[in-house]
């Protein structure tokens, strides 16, 4: 090997190598304490919520003029992957999703572009439209959750003393933005008799106009003078909801107090705004968000420090509660990984003391602390943070990065064995090894470049696995060719026996083995193709997973009523709910927003948006034993008690979230064929036994009141809809009249009719409508009434009407399961259908197959790469097909080890399967590497062969082992736990078909006997 030698360079510059290895692990000691720590590693959420009102319009004309005029210019999107929205009367939700492709650098381009293009057509909108507004936050994590909850205080009293918290929580280092949860605003209601007004002849609107003219701000001039300026200022603005009882007006020439023929006062928003409630009491919560690249651990101390404080003067009667605490959980979590990571480090140092011996094994104690000291400083650099991916990362490439420093360190044993000074025995495997080493750790890495590169954001989610295997994998070559050598000169010793060693039982029963095998080459090949088919036909056995659920002691607890129902509805339902939760004595605490899905307190959490039916509990189970004892009796006491309402009981999930776990979408353009075709799709679903909690997204139809007026007689007394349908909303809802500044509030001021009158159908017919004249008349003189039906929602997709059917999967079957059970039912039903309406399937599944296809799509590049590394560094055809032909026989391995373990294949799983094609052609490359210099000493093929793979039976064997032992410790984890059994199984079984299939092809190929040269490698 010509040009530089790292080893011999480092063994002559020994001060200068030992120097740079104390600033590495002084550096590396600085890099793991100031890293960031986080549950999930953060991944861009690729949806923007764009909103707009249309107050007073039904859901038909809202759909039609503002949803469809915003849809079609949203279609333009740039990276738009597909465009969602529900339409209710009067108020319109669109969820702009982007491709999987996008970056972050995309994504927030892609923003800029939606508010530019959406307000340039803003114009061509109805007049009334209200927005739209956007929302592009939508994957902020709230980690920390408190609640607040009072005994003896107001909603606003203790609303007072949360936003003093909260600005003195904003003040926290790391701390970005908190959010208040379930706070109720004020208002202060003016109720009026409406037929003491009709009495009194009193003008409603002049009574109005009244109010807010007084309350109105406006400039009253600056007098300047000689010396000063002095603003003039006009009293009048209201202070409190006594100042508006108390306002004089003339009505029929005499001067009325507004207390005499109103009530006035102050309440909280009717109906209520979403609500929060903790462990059955009412609450204000407080949520906040870390700003990225944070530390949860730290900003976790720092929250609780000022809390205690704050909780110290606080009064009696308020008191906090923490809701939830991702540091707690982050720091469970990188304390179990560091455990995990320290069994890994120890399993593989045994493995190599007793292997090795005691001095060569301390060179491999010392060179993996060395290695990692140099990883954390580059992943400082890098942005990736201690999370659940990276740290599993780490655990994977340890097992990995040993193999260098094993191969250089067992390459100068056998040099030192054979009589070569400790210099040329150090230096003897960059000679021999370096290149081929390096080869190997390229190809090694090529394996996980699809994990790096899948364009979605299961991808994105996992990058930091491919990041963190790569920095590892390159940094311990690095190491074995610089600082091991080094190691090798102080520690190793030569041996008492000078030459080779009397080989043990394995390695003569290995060599025995490998001769037979390679005298029967052509049934030692047809049995390795006849294992590799038996396992790719076995691979429809192994049920198929996106992502699984994770060990996490929470559930969520969703309640959908009817979508007609109020929030009122929804807070009875809660009150329910949290009685049956407070006798459960397998609940630790639990939290319930009414009317709102939970705050994203966890990354991967699919999120609600408000909705007044909706109400969902977030429920901390004592361990997860007990979550999944208390998800059995919750799901139980809800298909008992709650027989109404659409039920839900799930743990949390880990990827990219995707809601429902089975779904299937129907879509088409008329409203009322996609739903009886949705219901044929349900009864099909409902048909697998397996299904459970079988529902729609909207279906029902909720009543509607209409009030047909006679134009002409209103016309003829003088009115108008605008002034009937204004007239309705006072005394119906209330209207905004004018608002109270109160401190840093502004409290509205609502006029309406007193309760008897607002609630009764009945007095809608006497409701007495104001004349010009001053006059009064009953609203049924001019307007008739009738009852209809209509959608209260309706879901789109793409500008077409979707309705998705949707249902939970019980027995511990996997989504995929049910839907390949399901699949020629649906097909059939497919058939049946107009060309305009179809059936896709969702959800899980489909979020999968997107993912996995992103992955695919990589695989291409991960094989160029791979080929060429190979390539380049065996410069032959023919063994470049011999290593290309092992590395698939991992699939033995994973499919036995998933098979007798029952692990799923699994998004992660198939990164790992991928990534395991570079571990053994690293091993391969190596070992072809090796014959070929077996041959260039004048061997013939056959004996090449034999002696090359007998000489690295132990480096390769002693990696292969020290990988499999080495993953133990994540073996038995929900998230790792199938990557790795299939690894160890895969990479098990293909350690040994490469020890004793490659040299069997090599010789079929070359010929088992020939001149010392024939066939000659071509020298690197």
């Amino acid at each position: 090997m010509t040009g530089l030698n790292l080893s011999d360079w480092a063994l002559r510059h020994r001060s200068l190598v030992v120097y740079v290895m104390i600033v590495a692990v002084i550096a590396g000691g600085l890099a793991y304490f100031r890293l960031g720590r986080n549950e999930d590693p953060s991944f861009t959420i690729k949806t923007m919520v764009v909103q707009a009102a249309w107050p007073g319009a039904t859901a038909e004309e809202t759909m039609k003029q503002v949803t469809e005029r915003l849809e079609r210019q949203l279609q333009e999107t740039p990276h738009l992957d597909f465009l969602r929205s529900f339409t209710r009367a009067g108020l319109v939700t669109i969820f702009v999703n982007l491709e999987g492709s996008a970056n972050a650098r995309q994504v927030s381009d892609t923003w800029y572009e939606v508010r530019k293009s959406i307000g340039d057509m803003r114009h061509t909108l109805p007049a009334g439209v209200v927005g739209p507004g956007f929302n592009d936050d939508f994957g902020d994590t709230f980690g920390i959750v408190y609640g607040f909850t009072s005994d003896g205080f107001t909603q606003r009293e203790l609303r007072d003393h949360v936003e003093r918290i909260r600005s003195r929580l904003l003040q926290v280092p790391d701390v970005s933005k908190i959010e208040l949860l379930g706070a109720q605003d004020e208002v202060i209601f003016v109720e009026f008799s409406k037929q003491e007004l009709a009495t009194l002849g009193v003008d409603r609107a002049a009574l109005l106009a009244a109010l807010q003219s007084q309350n109105i701000v406006r400039p009253a001039g600056v007098i300047q003078t000689g010396k000063e300026s002095i603003s003039v200022r006009v009293s009048g603005g209201f202070q409190s909801e006594q100042d508006i009882a108390s306002v004089n007006f003339v009505a029929g020439g005499r001067t009325i107090r507004l207390s005499d023929i109103a009530q006035v006062r102050r309440g909280y928003v009717d109906p209520p705004q979403p609500m929060f409630r903790v462990n059955g009491q009412p609450a204000i919560g407080l949520a906040i968000a870390m700003r990225d690249g944070g530390d949860i651990l730290a900003l976790g101390r720092n929250v609780k420090k000022v809390m205690a404080e704050i909780t110290a003067d606080l009064p009696i009667g308020i008191e906090p509660i923490l809701v939830a605490d991702q540091a707690v959980v982050v720091g469970g979590a990188i304390g179990e990984f560091m455990t995990s990571l320290l069994q890994a480090i120890a399993i593989i140092l045994v493995v190599s003391f007793i292997s090795l011996g005691i001095r060569p094994g301390l060179i491999i104690a010392l060179a993996i602390p060395l290695t990692l000291a140099i990883v954390f400083p580059i992943m400082e650099i890098a942005r990736v943070d201690m999370q659940r991916i990276s740290l599993g990362a780490l655990i994977i490439a340890l097992a990995l990065l040993v193999d260098d420093a094993m191969t250089t360190t067992d390459a100068t044993l056998n040099r030192l064995a054979q009589g070569d000074s400790k210099v040329d025995a150090a230096t003897f495997a960059y000679r021999s090894h370096a290149f081929a080493m390096l080869a190997g750790t390229l190809v090694t890495i090529a394996g996980f470049i699809p994990v790096g590169f899948a364009a979605s954001s299961a991808g994105e989610y996992t990058f930091s696995l491919f990041a963190v295997v790569a920095i590892a994998l390159l940094v311990s070559w690095l190491v074995a060719v610089v600082f091991t050598p080094l190691l090798g000169v102080v520690i190793l010793v030569p041996p008492v026996q000078k030459g080779a060693a009397e080989p043990g039982a394995m390695f003569r029963f290995y060599r025995n083995f490998l001769t037979l095998a390679m005298r029967a080459k052509w049934p030692t090949i047809a049995i390795s193709l006849a294992l590799f088919a038996a396992s790719v036909l076995a691979l429809p056995l192994i049920p198929r997973q996106f992502f699984p659920s994770s060990d996490r002691p929470e559930l969520l607890v969703d309640l959908t009523l009817p979508q007609n129902a109020s929030i009122h509805a929804s807070e009875t339902a809660a009150k329910r709910l949290d009685a049956a939760l407070a006798a459960d004595p397998d609940v630790r605490h639990w939290s319930t927003n009414v009317g709102r899905g939970a705050i994203r307190f966890y990354l991967p959490l699919s999120v609600e948006l408000p909705n007044d039916s909706f109400t969902q509990a977030v429920v901390v189970a004592k361990d997860v034993a007990a979550r999944e004892r208390l998800q059995a009796r919750l799901e139980r006491l809800l298909a008992e008690q709650f027989p109404a309402a659409v039920a839900s009981v799930s743990p949390l999930g880990l990827g990219p979230p995707v809601g429902w776990p089975l779904q299937y979408r129907v879509g088409g353009p008329d409203v009322e064929q996609v739903r009886e075709i949705a219901l044929k799709v349900g009864q099909i679903v409902a048909s697998d036994p397996r299904t459970k909690s079988i529902n729609f997204d909207w279906m029902e139809p909720e009543r509607q009141l209409r009030i047909y007026v006679d134009q002409d007689e209103a016309r003829r007394l003088g009115l108008s809809s605008q002034a009937i349908s204004s007239v309705l909303n006072t005394v119906i809802s209330g209207a905004v009249v004018t608002q109270v500044r109160d401190d840093i509030y502004r409290v509205n001021v609502v006029a309406r009719a007193i309760d008897e009158q607002r609630i009764s159908l009945s007095n809608l017919r006497t409701l007495q409508v104001p004349l010009p004249g001053g006059k009064t008349v009953s609203l049924s003189q001019f307007a008739t009434f009738g009852y209809h039906q209509e959608h209260p929602l309706i879901w789109r997709r793409d500008r077409i009407p979707t309705l998705t059917v949707r249902a939970e999967i019980g027995g511990g079957t996997l989504p995929d399961t049910v839907v390949d059970a399901l699949s020629p039912a649906i097909e059939k039903l497919r058939k049946t259908l107009p060309a305009s309406y179809g059936v896709a399937v969702g959800g899980t599944v489909e979020e999968s197959r997107k993912s996995q296809a992103s992955v695919l799509a990589v695989v291409p590049m991960m094989l160029f790469v791979m080929f060429t590394v190979l390539m380049v560094q065996l410069q032959s055809f023919p063994r470049l097909v011999m290593v290309v032909s092992v590395a698939p026989l991992g699939m033995i391995g994973v499919v036995a080890a998933l098979l007798l373990s029952g692990r799923p294949m699994g998004f992660v799983t198939i990164l790992g399967v991928l990534a395991l094609l570079g571990m053994i052609s690293k091993n391969a490359v190596i070992l072809i590497s090796q014959i070929d210099a077996e041959r260039a000493q004048g061997k013939s093929p056959w004996d090449a062969a034999v002696d090359a793979s007998s000489s690295r039976f132990r480096p390769i064997m002693l990696t292969a082992v020290s990988t499999v032992l080495g993953m133990i410790p994540i073996a038995p984890t929900v998230f790792w736990g199938p990557m790795a059994v299939a690894i160890m199984g895969g990479l098990l079984v293909a350690t040994v078909l490469t020890l004793v299939l490659l040299p069997t092809l090599y010789v079929t190929w070359f010929g088992e006997k020939g001149p010392a040269m024939a066939s000659a490698p071509p020298s690197s």
